[in-house]
């Protein structure tokens, strides 16, 4: 049944490893988008526009596909970051356009706006936000969510949230967002793996008045049946083109903080965020791989063209991974004790490939950390008690154990 809010960017190839076949159907996960029956009657003789990407599917076929096929009027679609059918790069703007394959106008919210008009949304009375989500502070749906709920109750308009879990929702850690650090990577004060659901996100949205002006979105959401924070989850399409592995999914809290770094995370190789490298590090480890420019991927990638060195986590033990229930700062340690020429580490003059650290690691006093030799448990230590304090707030969105 619906839930409503209470008063208080690609691959298009399928993975590799799906969700692990659960023999009592009755216990399956079964995604918001997947219980058509709770939200295609209510549809019928609407106006919907959707957000959508590549992961916005109803088994293995497009939702805007198999929704026009059911006879639901869908008057347009936004795209975010990676774009609606998910060919642009990471980071690239994607302009508006119109859907090959359906003839709906596409418009981008990676573009030249990030939310919304009141003249997109006129032709509107429903708004369907469908994208899978890796649960991270910098990763930039959860940016979109906010943009389009803003833009929906700026119009009066509800927002249906066809949820989704969250593969890294065992994970709730890391340092909480300092808002003096506030980015494009970086919107709200949480901590790098936040331990949510598209939904139950939104309800935190609303209920923290993250909207400006603190307004409230009207929302109403489908949730995911059979679902624990805790479970195992492998996701059917990769989220966006760099995160195209399990792997690289459940490794990303940690080896997205390598963006701030001159370490490269494999982007411009086929398994980027699984491996991490430098040339600077020849002769200390065996383990080498070479960023190419992959068009749809990476086009310039750090260390371009470059022999790196450096590890190879493709066959780390990701179950041990989920049990530690951290971010892996130790590797950021390690790597920095190693490099050679430690000015260089977070030098961003190196590459624009850089990013800054204290975006990345929502504060600027990590980097001062690394550089200074702390342990990782005197670093986790100075996260309090703000991450202790956001696990409170956090319990009083959730839709799930």
């Amino acid at each position: 049944m619906f839930m409503n809010w209470p008063v208080v960017a690609f691959c298009l190839a399928l993975f590799s490893l799906h969700t692990p076949v659960v023999n009592d159907p009755a216990k399956a996960i079964v995604t918001g988008a997947d219980q058509t029956e709770q939200y295609v009657p209510y549809l019928k003789g609407k106006r919907v526009a959707v957000l959508a990407n590549p992961t916005t599917i109803i088994g293995k076929r497009h939702l805007v596909d198999s929704l026009l096929s059911r006879g639901i009027n869908i008057v347009k679609a936004f795209g975010p970051e990676h774009g609606f059918r998910g060919n642009a790069s990471n980071g690239a703007k994607v302009a508006d356009e119109k859907d090959a394959a359906t003839g709906i106008p596409v418009i981008s919210l990676y573009g030249n706006k990030r939310k919304p008009s009141k003249a997109d949304l006129d032709d509107v009375d429903v708004f369907i936000f469908d994208i899978q989500d890796v649960g991270c502070r910098f990763y930039t749906y959860i940016n979109v969510l906010r943009d389009v709920m803003e833009a929906c109750a700026d119009n009066n308009k509800e927002l249906l949230i066809l949820d989704r879990p969250n593969p890294n929702g065992y994970l709730i850690d890391g340092p909480v967002l300092d808002m003096e650090y506030k980015s494009g990577i970086g919107q709200f004060p949480i901590p790098i793996a936040h331990g949510m659901t598209i939904a139950e996100f939104a309800q935190m949205i609303n209920g923290e008045g993250w909207i400006p002006g603190k307004k409230k979105c009207r929302l109403r959401i489908v949730p995911v049946a059979n679902y624990r924070h805790d479970l195992p989850y492998t996701l059917p399409v990769p989220p966006s083109p760099n995160l195209n592995t399990q792997e690289s999914i459940i490794l990303y809290p940690t080896l997205c903080l390598f963006e701030g770094t001159i370490i490269s995370q494999g982007r411009g190789t086929h398994f980027p965020f699984t491996v991490l490298g430098a040339p600077a590090f020849k002769g200390q480890y065996d383990f080498s791989f070479t960023p190419v420019s992959i068009p749809g991927m990476s086009e310039t990638p750090l260390h371009m063209n470059e022999t790196c060195y450096g590890r190879d986590f493709r066959n780390y033990d990701l179950e041990k991974l989920k049990k530690m229930k951290r971010v892996q700062i130790e590797w950021m340690l390690e790597l920095y004790q190693q490099y050679p020429d430690k000015a260089r580490f977070f030098d961003r003059s190196v590459s624009k490939q850089i990013g800054r650290i204290e975006v990345l690691a929502g504060n600027g006093v990590f980097k001062e950390q690394v550089m200074a030799g702390k342990s990782a448990e005197e670093i986790r230590r100075t996260w309090e008690p703000g991450l202790s304090n956001y696990k409170k707030m956090r319990l009083k969105y959730v839709l799930y154990p």
